[in-house]
């Protein structure tokens, strides 16, 4: 394996540890989910649970609303760049071999 290889191969395990480490945490919230609002103490950490309320703009109902020259005139255009990583299927690897 090159450099690139194992720097590709790393990333994708830790993507996949980090997404088993969110299954973890979305099972442990859940368990804390019945809890009031309030502070609770564990041995080492501290948990604290609110309530608020959230407004968030209905982008598809905005944009029936408003033509499409306003929107492209407030419309801010930034520079991505996406990195995904997935694992290889099957086929691939026989390709290897």
């Amino acid at each position: 394996m090159t450099n690139l290889s194992q720097i590709i191969d790393d990333l994708g395990v830790l993507k996949a540890e980090i997404a088993e480490l969110e299954l973890k945490e979305k099972a442990l919230k859940a368990a804390l989910n019945e809890l009031k609002p309030g502070a609770y103490e564990g041995d080492l950490y501290r948990v604290s649970i609110s309530e608020s309320v959230r407004g968030t703009l209905d982008m598809e109902a905005v944009r029936s609303k408003l033509s499409p020259q306003f929107i492209s005139a407030h419309t801010r255009l930034t520079d991505v760049r996406t990195i995904r990583v997935a694992a290889r299927t099957g086929k691939q690897l026989k390709e290897l071999a």
